[in-house]
């Protein structure tokens, strides 16, 4: 197979699915083709169970039967609805919607071969390329493709013709077959991965076009079923389902989102939207969009039904809820114990004592102050304190989960932290600054990881102006004697950050372009932060201090 792009005819398109043939089209006034879909996304490396806090689950958390996920649950939870569905009769696909990598020591010491061998064993039949497999560059991405063994890996938005170690490897949709229907899967990856991940020369094409494009095609080579395996977040999928006809489901990624159509028990996630969403499409017909939060804590389970003419008539399900109630998968947990000695000194060594929860959530982190951003920065700032570092920023989108009470362990702040990022120091303008952190607050309703965690600085903003255009209200430095003064547009400041923001990823773009004197290459951020949590000398106590301030 191959990848496909805007405008290729369905001759071209199709020209590289081996075994491929015309689409078998039920017999008019047959019953509907049901189809259901098993799905997950944004597994972020959690390999082992994880806590409520989505970080790894401990032996005590787990005597007490509050663990969720982790690859040998999930394997368990697969196998037994795929033998309830053959039981029945009933066609299934298992699909992943992207970002398999990044979140844990799995990712910082396998570089992704542990997730592709599991991508391999569950048996997905299909995944959407992520932001996150491009971490570690374009070469990584390669090896993980090469140690799925097969598994279509798909994104039809990238262009990688310019990265020799992707050649060949990247498909832009697979043709799958179930119950005897051909089924049409299109891969799509974030439009903004250049700015989010180490991408080389790859190119990201537009979304809808991209989108309009591959659609039309299988649907003139006979492909009358089309699922959009997307890994483009909850919003910017409704607007593909609104803005290209012929999708008949998209199983979204990206933006964590938690769907379901049930009222939430006292207590339990709150859902954003409805499982599935419904948006209309331009041809009249209503598209269905799914996403099953992330970690690995769910499975989604959507079925589909579709008329003889391959149109939908309905859609239905919910996700499944990955809790103690499922068993673990007695030989994939067996491996998941071998995959984890090597790594069992590094994280079980305690650096440091919370005296209560560090929230580090990404609802919270994305959206305003957060606990776990106000440790950070501050550990950045206090680290860059002999080079006379006044300010410090932090991008929520790299503060991965949250800290509970107790011992901290390495374990746990490489979970926080587990992009091996640096400490970056530069020089910028006030202006600079303020422009900054006006495309930090500029996609909040995204949810963008781009939202700024801040130290020696503190702002008030607000979303009910437009984005870049005025957002940010007012800004203060701090004076050094536990006073402020308003940022100075003409001044210089130096200012710490990680050496991604500082090379323009998240939208950072004038830290690249108009740094004075950057240096990029300083301690792991996950060592600096150990090293302020030491310096206290006793448990940490985390708590919020206003510096980050909306105006409703």
């Amino acid at each position: 197979m191959r990848q496909f792009f805007v405008g290729a005819a369905a001759s071209a398109l199709l020209a590289g699915f081996s075994g491929f043939a015309p689409a078998a089209r039920a017999q008019e006034g047959a019953e509907p083709f049901a189809l259901t879909i098993l799905h997950t996304n944004d597994f972020h490396s959690r390999v082992e169970a994880i806590n409520r806090f989505d970080s790894t689950c401990s032996a005590e958390e787990a005597g007490k039967n509050e663990c969720f996920g982790g690859v040998a649950r999930l394997a368990s939870a697969i196998r037994a609805r795929r033998s309830e569905l053959d039981a029945a009769g009933r066609p299934w696909l298992l699909l992943d919607a992207g970002d398999q990598v990044q979140g844990t020591l799995y990712y910082t010491h396998y570089k992704g071969a542990v997730e592709a061998e599991f991508l391999k064993a569950l048996g997905y039949q299909a995944m959407a390329i992520g932001n996150h497999e491009f971490d570690s560059g374009p070469e990584s991405l390669g090896e993980f493709i090469r140690n799925a063994g097969g598994v279509p890996v798909l994104s039809a938005n990238i262009a990688p013709e310019k990265e020799a170690a992707l050649k060949g490897l990247v498909r832009g949709a697979t043709i799958l077959e179930a119950g005897g229907q051909k089924i049409g899967v299109v891969g799509l990856t974030p439009e903004d991965t250049w700015e989010l991940a180490s991408t080389g020369e790859v190119a990201f094409l537009d979304a809808v076009a991209t989108v309009r494009g591959a659609v039309a095609a299988l649907t003139a080579a006979g492909i009358d079923k089309v699922i959009l395996l997307s890994h483009s977040g909850y919003r910017r999928d409704q607007q593909i389902a609104a803005q290209v006809p012929g999708i008949d489901l998209i199983v979204g990624g990206h933006s964590h989102t938690y769907l379901s159509s049930k009222e939430p028990a006292e207590g339990a996630q709150k859902p954003e939207g409805a499982y599935p969403t419904w948006v209309d499409s331009p041809d009249g017909s209503r598209t269905p969009i799914v996403q099953a939060y992330a970690y690995g804590k769910y499975l989604g389970e959507v079925t589909v039904a579709f008329d003889a003419a391959g149109n939908v008539v309905s859609a239905e399900g919910e996700p499944i809820l990955l809790d103690h109630s499922i068993p673990e998968d007695n030989e994939i947990s067996a491996r998941v114990t071998d995959l984890a000695r090597p790594l069992e000194e590094i994280r079980s060594r305690v650096v440091a004592q919370a005296a209560a929860p560090i929230d580090g959530s990404r609802d919270t982190c994305r959206a305003g102050e957060c606990a776990m951003g106000d440790l950070v920065a501050e550990a950045m700032l206090a680290r860059g304190a002999a080079q006379g570092v006044q300010i410090a920023i932090q991008n929520g989108g790299g503060l991965r989960a949250s800290i509970d009470a107790g011992e901290i362990t390495m374990g746990e702040v490489l979970t926080v932290l587990p992009f091996q990022n640096t400490l970056a120091t530069m020089q910028l303008k006030g202006s600079e600054i303020v422009q900054s952190l006006e495309s930090g607050v500029s996609r909040v309703e995204e949810g963008a990881g781009r939202f700024p965690q801040v130290a020696g600085l503190r702002f008030t903003w607000t979303r009910e102006r437009p984005a870049n255009e005025g957002r940010i209200i007012k800004v203060e430095v701090s004076d050094g004697a536990g006073g402020w003064k308003l940022i100075d547009p003409a001044a210089s400041y130096i200012v710490a950050t990680n050496n991604f923001m500082r090379n323009g990823g998240d939208g950072y773009a004038l830290f690249a372009s108009n740094a004075v004197n950057p240096y990029d290459y300083g301690p792991n951020m996950e060592d600096v932060t150990v090293e302020y949590l030491l310096s206290l000398g006793g448990a940490y106590e985390p708590k919020l201090d206003g510096r980050i301030s909306e105006v409703k």
